[in-house]
Parts: structure tokens; C-alpha cells; sequence
């Protein structure tokens, strides 16, 4: 598998905000979006059971695999092994690929953070929208289909001035819409990796 890199961290977004969690980032992505914080092009190839030992070496149960797009490179036998080792299996996915049934139902969390709709992963979790204004009428649909729970994470652009019209316009939308929730990118806020 090409790894884009295992860290040890904080999740920062989200419904797991907070938790201790060894992060996977898988390298490639099959979209370009312009406030990606992934570099694509550098990454170690690294066998299943490489993985495993390097996330072993971490005391937390929490796992979360994320790219780029890992559903790009994800395996069962890599969920399954994560699974033997006593490990809670996240992904963060933006849906747009379609993976087999068995794999689905072998994740324990599916976090999908689409960038267009529909979706063709089979099971969302937790739907995490980038909030640059669109309208989240689609997005609220598509939640209620898979029973997801609902995040809106205003879109960091890197301008100060857009940053805050996007969380004031978040926040305001949340009081309106009280199922969603509200996800900052808190390890930007606290500065961990």
C-alpha cells in the first residue's frame, strides 16, 4: 500500500473529536480539491502487516485511515487485521468510490465528506460537510437515508476574513438546523499535527 504517512494524534474533527487515534494517511486521490491539506505525490510502500506492527506500536484503539481517498487502496484483510488487533476501524472517504458489501460492513465508522452527490460507498456513519456556501438541503437528504449523523465544518480557504463568514454562517445555520452539529478542524485550533 502507498502511505502517505502514520501518525499519533488527537482526532480533530468530527464525531470522535478528541479521541486518541493512530491516523493512516493512504497517498492518491481521485479528486483535486483546493483546500486539501494532502500531498499526493510522496508516500512508502508499505505491506498490510507493516501497518499493523507500526500501528501497534501506538497504545490507542482508535484507528482512523484517511487519505487523499483510501477507499482507493483499502482491503478487508487490512480492516480484518486491524480488527485481530483489537483496533477500532474509522475511515474518512469522500463516497465517491464504490466498495464491496463485506468491506462496508467491516468498518466500525464510516465518516464520508462528499464533494458531490450522490455517494456510492453502501454506509455513511457520519456525514462531514466542507461548508463553502452550498446549499446542504441535498446533503440533509442523503443523511437521513443512511441514519447519519450530521457535521457541518466550515471550509478552512487560508483568508482570515473568508474563515469567519464561513463559521458565522455555519453557526448560524446549525441554530436554524439544530441535527446538525458543528465540526472545527480543532487540531488546527490547539496546533497538532
Amino acid at each position: 500500500m502507498r502511505v502517505n504517512e502514520i501518525f499519533y494524534s488527537l482526532q480533530g474533527e468530527g464525531r470522535f473529536t478528541g479521541t486518541a487515534a493512530v491516523f493512516v494517511r493512504l497517498s492518491g486521490c481521485n479528486l483535486r480539491c483546493s483546500f486539501c491539506d494532502t500531498r499526493h505525490d510522496t508516500y512508502t510502500e508499505m505491506s498490510e502487516a507493516e501497518i499493523v506492527r507500526a500501528i501497534a506500536a501506538y497504545p490507542a484503539r482508535h484507528v482512523v485511515i484517511t487519505g487523499g481517498e483510501p477507499t482507493l487502496q483499502l482491503t478487508r484483510s487490512l480492516v480484518d487485521a486491524l480488527h485481530e488487533a483489537g483496533k477500532f476501524v474509522q475511515i474518512e472517504t469522500n463516497g465517491s468510490m464504490e466498495l464491496e458489501p463485506q468491506l462496508v460492513q467491516a468498518i466500525d465508522w464510516i465518516t464520508c465528506s462528499p464533494k458531490s452527490l450522490p455517494v456510492k460507498i453502501g454506509r455513511v456513519d457520519e456525514l462531514k460537510v466542507v461548508y463553502e456556501g452550498q446549499d446542504l438541503v441535498p446533503y440533509e437528504a442523503m443523511a437521513r437515508s443512511y441514519g447519519a449523523v450530521l457535521e457541518l465544518q466550515p471550509c478552512d480557504t487560508g483568508d482570515p476574513v473568508k474563515n469567519t463568514r464561513l463559521l458565522g454562517a455555519s453557526v448560524d445555520y446549525i441554530k436554524a438546523h439544530p441535527e446538525w452539529h458543528l465540526s472545527l478542524q480543532t487540531h488546527k485550533l490547539i496546533h497538532i499535527p
